[in-house]
């Protein structure tokens, strides 16, 4: 029995470092492939065309990286699982696994989970690394690129007050001008224990000697049942924000730069004052769609990568290319049915991830009948 488990453990780590050197060259190649295709000519226009020095374009690369390294490494878990399986298959192993008596479904199981670890990693790096690089090369590109003050009119403006690690109120701004800091369409939501408790709406706003104050506006009451009352209107009433002007000129409202439970909180926002977020929704969406392609496209590299074969790391890469463009464009489709709303977002976010688990299924289970 220790013989077994330890055998079983060993074919792991055979698979696993079978499949680690292509991972790690679909990470080089694929993101070589894609700032060539675009970034390098964007930087390169900068330089030429408006002067930027060599250090703001090198920083400009860095910050603009890390988006087309996670775009890669779906891409990577495919080529890796494709590249592996066909030296797998070219060298006859394969054929010596399935005779031993393991199934087509036991030899990639390896796969499929460091795919799942993948796509965690890949999760986790979307929501922390790539909101921080998206919001660095936002800000170089405005003020020492471009040379731009910040914008007149601020629209969409959300904040966040937290205490003791919980959240106390969001405040949503429609439009705000920077100059006057008037403020129009402003809604304050209160949290009490988690739960929404008040809610308070003022048709504008403005910074009066130090602080800030709503005017023509009404405070509601939100009962544990959901039941919502009028406490009282006002003409005129503070509003206790910690934020100063300058503060909010600096907030960040470009979904990009949020994290799924800032987006989260606009989406909801804007439902309550009654504005379209199905676009907004299919982003968020797809945020959490996206990562988790790592194991259909492992599935998809493994089964395709199994049959017996004689073809090179440039044939792999070709196919991988070609898979991934049918992939963006179902993808693609799928978004803009999202978005009109034909499909619900949740659902059209997933169409690429299901379609290609389910092709990758079909020919694993074919794989397994051959062996």
């Amino acid at each position: 029995m220790i013989q077994n488990i330890f055998r079983l453990k060993s074919l792991d780590r055979f698979i696993l470092k079978e499949i680690r050197g292509p991972f790690l060259f679909g990470i080089m190649a694929f993101s070589i492939i894609m700032v060539a295709g675009g970034l390098l000519f964007k930087l390169a226009d900068l330089i030429i065309e408006r002067g930027v020095s060599l250090g703001v374009a090198a920083r400009l690369f860095l910050y603009y990286l890390p988006r087309l390294v996670s775009f890669t490494i779906p891409m990577s878990c495919l080529l890796a699982s494709l590249l592996g399986f066909s030296k797998l298959s070219s060298n006859s192993e394969l054929v010596a696994l399935k005779s031993a008596g393991l199934s087509f479904r036991r030899i990639i199981r390896p796969v499929v989970m460091a795919a799942f670890f993948v796509s965690v990693g890949a999760f986790f790096v979307n929501e922390t690394l790539v909101p921080l690089s998206e919001r660095a090369a936002a800000n170089v590109m405005m003020f020492e690129v471009l040379k731009q003050s910040p914008p007149v009119f601020k629209e969409k403006i959300f904040l966040r007050e937290e205490s003791g690690g919980k959240l106390r109120r969001v405040i949503y701004i429609n439009s705000m001008d920077t100059r006057t800091n008037d403020m129009k369409d402003i809604l304050v939501q209160e949290f009490e224990n988690g739960r929404l408790a008040r809610i308070t709406s003022a048709e504008s706003g403005k910074w009066i000697d130090g602080g800030w104050w709503m005017d023509e506006g009404s405070v509601f009451e939100i009962k544990e049942n959901d039941e919502i009352s009028l406490m009282f209107r006002f003409d005129r009433q503070a509003l206790m924000l910690i934020f100063r002007p300058d503060e909010i000129k600096r907030n960040i409202d470009d979904p990009d730069q949020m994290t799924l439970p800032q987006l989260y909180t606009a989406i909801k926002i804007l439902e309550r004052v009654g504005l379209e977020t199905n676009k907004l929704w299919m982003m968020l969406h797809l945020r959490v769609s996206i990562p988790w392609a790592c194991i259909c496209m492992a599935i998809v590299g493994a089964a395709l990568g199994s049959r017996p074969q004689r073809s090179g790391s440039s044939v792999g890469l070709g196919l991988s290319v070609i898979i991934v463009f049918v992939y963006y464009v179902i993808m693609s489709f799928s978004r803009s049915l999202g978005e009109a709303a034909y499909l619900p977002p949740p659902v059209a976010a997933w169409i690429p991830n299901a379609a290609f688990f389910a092709v990758g299924t079909f020919l694993c289970i074919r794989a397994n009948r051959l062996g």
